[in-house]
């Protein structure tokens, strides 16, 4: 007989975006005549080509492969030296962070490492996690086995819940009680909100406090356009100390379906064991990724490493650019409409409060049913994102100026 893991029965529903995806299918089976008219705004996913740059530098890899001189087998686990480098100096050492290369290490994504890094960090934590929030974060701890059973409310027994709500502009302070692990996401997904330096420095100096370990998402730092705001939690003093960086090429350089992104483990970092010895998770991390995998496919490396080139950094700004047009077109058009709207400033992601005593599910049937349009319930996010939905900004130009006229139709 063989047994399944459990903890996979306590999961109290199916992950968001495949449930986005069910009731959009069964809309257009029962609306033949509207399915083609339909336009996703719900999923994070980009539609425009990627840049030139990696195109190129993806081919030249391939051909390499067509050839014994040229050929490459195994990588190293950790990803190409030609692709590590260009990640520290650019993302980090110009910025005046001093981050070594072997301290980076390639991925298929930030959301595979976010569920990965699991691997070593032992059940006993205890776990500080947003509300609302990605949902990797909290599904992937019920998985390993990291959280209580569910609650009517959704959440989970034994997860430590920092509400984000307009009142604090939908970045949590640090809790008064104790926390191992934190979950930090900027540019915010859901909420697009960002945080200052002065919010971050709290989170630091709460982890040192506390011994803690800050997990941070950055996925979405390349949105970033005010000055003032952090691109990386390793800005703050003492953060190389107490945190782990995942980042990715999938929104920046459009590698959604090539898949490639990254973990910053700062080999200073450290964890205790169970008999009071603090011991560096660098090499814990290494060997995770020298037994579980082989990193990332060569031509994808080569594709990743052009976007740090010249021309690369210059295809990059514009793809964001484009997103970011679309996020001004749709706010603006949200707000003519009469609604309460967040973000779409420093990050690819519109929050809207959604009218009258509407529940985030019955404002996504709504946009559904009556304008076509597929959004993100907010509750989908956790129970402070009640009474919200996410719009994406990742579309053509055409489709974001359509969503928007059909915005201004909303009754």
């Amino acid at each position: 007989m063989a047994y399944l893991n459990e903890n996979y029965l306590k999961l109290q529903a199916g992950y968001l975006f495949p449930e986005i995806g069910r009731r959009v299918r069964e809309f257009c089976e029962q609306n033949p005549d509207a399915a083609t008219d339909v336009i996703r705004c719900g999923i994070g996913d980009v539609t425009e080509p990627l840049p030139a740059a990696a195109i190129a530098a993806m081919h030249t890899a391939v051909e390499e492969l067509a050839h014994r001189e040229t050929f490459r087998g195994y990588g190293h686990e950790q990803g190409y030296d030609f692709i590590r480098s260009k990640i520290a100096q650019h993302d980090f050492r110009n910025r005046g962070i001093e981050i070594a290369d072997d301290e980076i290490f390639l991925s298929d994504g930030s959301k595979c490492d976010c569920g990965h890094i699991l691997d070593i960090l032992g059940s006993q934590n205890t776990i500080a996690i947003t509300d609302p929030v990605y949902p990797v974060y909290v599904d992937t701890n019920v998985m390993a086995g990291h959280t209580g059973i569910g609650q009517p409310n959704g959440r989970y027994s034994g997860i430590v819940y920092l509400p984000c709500t307009a009142q604090n502009n939908f970045v949590a302070e640090p809790p008064r009680e104790h926390a191992d692990l934190v979950y930090l996401c900027f540019p915010n997904n859901p909420t697009g909100a960002v945080a200052s330096r002065e919010e971050l420095t709290r989170w630091v100096d709460y982890a040192h406090e506390h011994d803690a370990l800050l997990l941070y998402d950055a996925a979405y730092e390349a949105y970033i356009s005010d000055p003032a705001i952090p691109h990386s939690i390793f800005e703050i003093d003492g953060a190389l100390e107490c945190a782990i960086e995942f980042r990715s090429f999938s929104k920046t350089g459009g590698f959604t379906g090539v898949r490639c992104g990254f973990t910053v483990m700062p080999k200073v970092l450290t964890a205790q064991t169970k008999d009071g010895r603090s011991l560096p998770l660098h090499p814990l991390w290494h060997r995770r990724w020298s037994t579980k995998a082989n990193s990332v496919s060569y031509p994808v490396q080569r594709g990743a490493e052009a976007l740090y080139s010249e021309e690369g950094r210059a295809q990059v700004r514009t793809l964001i650019a484009h997103y970011m047009g679309n996020a001004a077109i749709l706010g603006d058009a949200a707000r003519d409409a009469g609604l309460v709207v967040y973000g779409g400033r420093n990050a690819p992601y519109i929050w809207v409060r959604t009218p009258g005593e509407l529940t985030s599910w019955q404002m996504f049937d709504r946009m559904l049913n009556d304008l076509h349009v597929v959004i993100t319930p907010g509750s989908g996010f956790g129970s402070c994102g009640e009474g919200y939905f996410r719009i994406s900004t990742f579309n053509t130009r055409e489709n974001a100026i359509e969503v928007a006229r059909r915005l201004g139709t909303l009754r």
